[in-house]
């Protein structure tokens, strides 16, 4: 019997938080057997083609995808205070002239796929007669936030962190208002009207695939599942977490360093491909690090006193080394049971090591999903975007990481980083969470079985693509 078959457009918005999963979404298509996807990824830039980015689209499986860099498209005329969310809606909504003439070329595609800030992209579809459908690369609780941001938005007149209660995102733990995604902050700023048009656009998808799965987010799932006129159907797919590339791994120090260390001994400091930290809280997390006795693998990035997210459009540090921000004889004082590496680590295979027992995080999704596949225990440190909603979930939702507390200056201190730390790694608290864990970890497994939930929801997206 012939493969029904089906190419799908794939539209990724600036980030590796976007692109990564929607490439390990091609993948896991490309390997059901009873379908014949093929896929062009058609990317939206300000600037050239980072080094990480092809990388990513390189892992696509030969032969069965293709990958096109749109020209890069200005932003002279933003003020330098913009938001990343206002950057990454623009680099979209800017490139469609470009994106219609890329979709001319090509005469076989049904299905469009575009990410959470994509929508504006739908506009193309009835021209070509491509189905929309959304990829939503972060939490179903963030997702189910986003279906209830119009209503609040009309019911609300003052600021979110200015709410006196919680808010009561269907299906999940209640959210205080501080605690909402980075762009709802300030309702008067463009990142904020950017983040709202598109949410008021997600009716319009034919449905909607979600990095997660039902026994993580069992309530949040069942509440967007929950039929409703107009609202498209939910599909928990993941975890789909970074797969295939092991480029500048072999004979790594890091992954050597950690064959010489004890099983589950070492915690994993990364903040991420986009996160940094102020030159003072960075002082601050090496003397708890040295002050924790314990050890350690950081991922030192260069600070920045001026926004937690510097490096989200380029991975690149600039002309200093990262380690040289360290307070004075850190290195030498931790040799041995630390060890410090600037800029970049292969983090599947350091969160997938017999030693490593703990990882600080900044809650990036990508991040999260990795540590539960391999069940590591978790310190939530959230730094922008919607990672203080993530970390709400882990720490008071799920219970499988804990969370620094700063002080009124927002600095965690170094005596507090020790303590969280040993008590992650040594303490009860920690005992509980790394049970915690394993258990999402097998669970993770089980739904990307054959018979999983996350397989057998693809497999339905599957063969609604395939009967267009």
């Amino acid at each position: 019997m012939e493969e029904a078959q089906a190419h799908v457009v794939i539209v990724p918005t600036p980030g590796m938080g976007h692109l990564i999963p929607l490439v390990e979404l091609a993948k896991r298509l490309v390997n059901l057997p009873t379908h014949r996807f093929t896929f062009s990824f058609i990317i939206p830039t300000q600037g050239p083609a980072t080094e990480a980015q092809r990388a990513a689209v390189g892992s696509l499986p030969s032969g069965r995808a293709e990958c096109y860099f749109l020209p890069p498209v200005s932003m002279d005329d933003l003020p330098p205070d913009a938001k990343i969310e206002t950057k990454i809606a623009l680099t979209l909504a800017r490139s469609l002239p470009a994106l219609r003439a890329r979709l001319r070329t090509l005469s076989r595609a049904q299905v469009l796929v575009v990410d959470l800030f994509g929508t504006d992209a739908f506009e193309l579809c009835p021209e070509f007669g491509l189905r929309p459908y959304i990829f939503y690369p972060t939490t179903a609780m963030c997702l189910s936030f986003f279906f209830q941001l119009p209503q609040l938005d009309s019911q609300v007149s003052c600021e979110f962190k200015e709410l006196v209660e919680p808010v009561e995102v269907p299906g999940c733990v209640p959210v205080r208002g501080k605690d909402l995604l980075d762009p709802v902050q300030e309702r008067k700023n463009d990142a904020y009207k950017w983040v709202l048009h598109h949410a008021k656009r997600y009716r319009l998808a034919e449905g909607i695939l979600v990095n997660s799965f039902m026994e993580l987010e069992k309530e949040a799932i069942e509440a967007l599942q929950k039929p409703e006129p107009g609202k498209p159907p939910v599909y928990p797919v993941g975890p789909l977490v970074q797969t295939g590339l092991s480029k500048g791994v072999e004979g790594c120090e890091c992954l050597e360093w950690l064959d010489e260390q004890p099983s589950g001994s070492v915690l994993y400091v990364s903040f991420g491909s986009g996160g940094t930290l102020s030159h003072e809280q960075l002082i601050e997390l090496a003397h708890g690090l040295e002050m924790s006795g314990l050890r350690f693998l950081w991922v030192v990035r260069s600070p920045n006193d001026k926004a937690a997210n510097a490096t989200y459009f380029s991975t690149s540090q600039g002309g200093m080394d990262p380690l040289d921000y360290l307070p004075k004889g850190f290195l030498e004082r931790t040799k041995g049971r630390g060890l410090a590496i600037p800029t970049w680590a292969p983090q599947i295979k350091v969160l997938s090591h017999e030693s490593t027992g703990g990882f600080l995080t900044h809650c990036g999704w990508n991040s999260i999903l990795e540590a539960v596949v391999h069940g590591v225990p978790l310190i939530a440190w959230p730094l922008y975007a919607e990672q203080k909603m993530n970390a709400v979930m882990l720490t008071e939702g799920l219970k499988v990481a804990v969370k620094p507390t700063a002080n009124e200056t927002g600095l965690v201190c170094r005596g507090d980083i020790a303590t969280m730390v040993r008590g992650l790694m040594e303490g009860e608290e920690g005992k509980e969470i790394r049970s915690k864990m394993k258990d999402l970890k097998d669970a993770a497994s089980r739904v990307l079985s054959e018979e999983g939930s996350s397989t057998k929801a693809l497999c339905e997206v599957a063969h609604k693509w395939i009967s267009h």
